[in-house]
């Protein structure tokens, strides 16, 4: 049996934060050892599902894409503390990289992605600062220390290419003076997008197969499911309750 579903961005965001803390390896990171979350909006709201509370999810963002004119502090200052958390408790004062350099196996890191090669696994981050954001300084710790890299990345990021050669093309040196091409940062780990989500949370098979939209649903997705009756049920239960998940807006300000 098959149905259809459209999910907005924001949806798909509250939709993957659910199936993430349903993974067994953060649940085992989450009672027994370490979880680290860097910054971006679907970890935003990753956080608010593991902590059980609501946080201002416009200030859990380092870079940011936003409509040509719009200065960055609209969407926030960025100064919302990294979450970590240890046996199940908030560590303060600590980043990301800092708590990654402290972890090992059976750890937990969560960082977001820019773009997504689905068919070969591979994401991808935008790379604006010097010295390569939060994945330029715990990419290389998670990999070393074999600390579980979960990667939580809406379809809307899909892009068609090789993002491997997509980064080697935006890191030539012949940029435009005015504006130059920002570097592309290919990355692995464990990719979980809608169709993993619905997957971990339901056992039903879904296919992206359109995309777009308007009036708010700009970046929506269409995903074609196929599953038994009951397992259909329940999603469609769960996709009702997820219509009322607002769009994560700018707050013009200043």
């Amino acid at each position: 049996m098959q149905t259809s579903l459209v999910f907005t961005v924001a949806q798909s965001k509250r939709l993957i934060a659910k199936a993430v803390v349903q993974m067994p390896e953060v649940k085992q990171a989450l009672a027994e050892g370490t979880i680290a979350i860097g910054y971006g909006t679907t970890n935003a709201y990753i956080v608010e599902e593991l902590l059980g509370e609501t946080i201002p999810k416009g200030e859990y963002v380092a870079g940011r894409t936003l409509p040509p004119g719009m200065p960055g502090h609209y969407l926030g200052s960025g100064k919302y503390p990294e979450v970590i958390l240890k046996q199940g408790q908030r560590v303060e004062g600590k980043r990301c990289v800092e708590a990654l350099a402290e972890m090992g196996p059976g750890d937990v890191c969560l960082k977001g992605a820019n773009a997504l090669d689905y068919e070969r696994k591979i994401a991808a981050l935008l790379i604006g600062h010097p010295t390569g954001g939060t994945i330029g300084g715990a990419y290389g710790t998670c990999v070393s220390r074999k600390i579980h890299l979960i990667i939580p990345v809406g379809l809307e990021k899909v892009v068609c290419g090789d993002l491997n050669a997509l980064s080697v093309a935006s890191r030539r040196p012949l940029n435009h003076p005015k504006v130059g091409a920002v570097s592309l940062f290919p990355f692995t780990g464990t990719i979980v997008t809608e169709i993993e989500a619905l997957q971990l949370l339901f056992g039903v098979k879904a296919q992206l197969y359109s995309a777009g939209g308007v009036a708010g649903a700009e970046g929506a997705v269409w995903l074609l499911v196929e599953g038994e009756q009951e397992q259909l049920d329940r999603m469609l239960e769960m996709h009702e309750e997820l219509s009322e998940e607002p769009n994560l807006e700018a707050e013009r300000r200043g």
